[in-house]
């Protein structure tokens, strides 16, 4: 029989090189994929890998792509050092793309610079509410924050539906469920001309910044990660569990919003029933490659957001699924978990 024995002493070293055997392991086994698909192992992996960023303006994509997922996955990487599990930040991305886009619908007629100011307050807003949802049932009731999180995300997403098909739809539409197109001043600048490289990059640098110093450099930082590492010691230090629960969603919550406003206000320029190709999601495997470090998240996001413009190539050029982008990150996942696993276990006959 086969079982897992805990190793007294998991070597550090391997669990700073886990995500990059991970990555290996994981373009092994996409080669693999792509040949038993009876694609060309060399032009799939180009099309995939090298095609997307061998131009300025694939570059400027990549940053595009990265920059939602360095958002969240930075302040989810926070509340999960803490052990506060938010799944829902695809949500609560959502409901900050609705909110956000609520402000720029009720200004539509009114061209002023305050605009887009007021989007990311109610973008962020509109997150942080949808994550205390989670946070107020976990502290009052003991409700298992993983659960609400994201069954709050399906309801977030038939929500997006119903508002622009209804009270948020084009008047002038005819009928297609999608929003106005925002007026100027409630898009983002855009700051690399010839591409579609917006503020939000800039905005994503500093919010690995800003993880940093408060995970390393303040009192606060100190007890979130305290709080996930030995809680009982946090309780008899005198941190506040509950508080603490509430500022790791809330912050979750919060960029979510702001990312989700950086899609609808960026690339896309309107709210339509689909926002986001599972950045909430998938920013949960960024935060763990990343080893729940901002600036690995920072790496870390940068290989997630190859993989959606590697997907998307692979698929115009080799005409295969879009699904493989999917596949890609789940295989990258399974091996970062079956790496850890190994590091911290030893596997021994019974």
């Amino acid at each position: 029989m086969i079982a897992l024995q805990r190793r007294a002493d998991p070597s550090r070293l391997m669990g700073y090189l886990a995500p990059l055997l991970a990555l290996l392991i994981t373009l092994l086994a996409g080669l693999i994929l792509f040949a038993i698909l009876g694609v060309p192992v060399g032009a799939a992996f180009y099309s995939f890998f090298v095609e997307p960023v061998s131009n300025l303006y694939g570059v400027a994509e990549l940053a595009v792509k990265a920059a939602p997922l360095v958002i969240i996955g930075v302040a989810l990487s926070i509340g999960f050092r803490a052990q506060v599990w938010n799944i829902g930040a695809e949500g609560q991305l959502i409901l900050g793309a609705i909110t956000g886009a609520a402000v720029a619908l009720l200004f539509y007629e009114v061209d002023v610079w305050y605009v887009l100011p007021l989007m990311m307050l109610a973008s962020v807003a509109g997150g942080m509410a949808w994550a205390a949802i989670p946070a107020l049932l976990k502290t009052r009731f003991n409700v298992n924050e993983i659960l609400t999180s994201l069954m709050l995300t399906y309801v977030a997403v038939l929500l997006l539906s119903w508002l622009v098909s209804g009270p948020m739809r084009d008047p002038d539409g005819f009928n297609f469920p999608e929003s106005r197109l925002f007026h100027d001043a409630a898009l983002l600048p855009r700051i690399l001309d010839g591409t579609r490289l917006h503020l939000g990059a800039v905005v994503a640098l500093g919010v690995v910044v800003a993880g940093w110093v408060l995970l390393s450099r303040t009192l606060l930082g100190f007890a979130l990660r305290v709080n996930g590492a030995a809680p009982r010691a946090g309780a008899h230090a005198g941190f506040n569990q509950s508080k603490l629960i509430w500022i790791a969603l809330l912050l979750g919550g919060g960029c979510a919003g702001l990312a989700g406003l950086f899609e609808v206000a960026g690339p896309i320029g309107q709210l339509l029933p689909s926002i986001s190709p599972g950045y909430g999601f998938t920013a949960i495997i960024v935060a763990f490659l990343g080893r729940l470090h901002p600036v690995g998240v920072l790496f870390a996001s940068l290989v997630m957001a190859l993989s959606y413009l590697g997907g998307e190539t692979a698929q115009i050029t080799l005409n295969l699924p879009l699904a493989v982008t999917g596949v890609f990150q789940g295989m990258l996942l399974f091996f970062l978990l079956a790496t850890d696993v190994l590091i911290n276990y030893r596997v021994v006959l019974k």
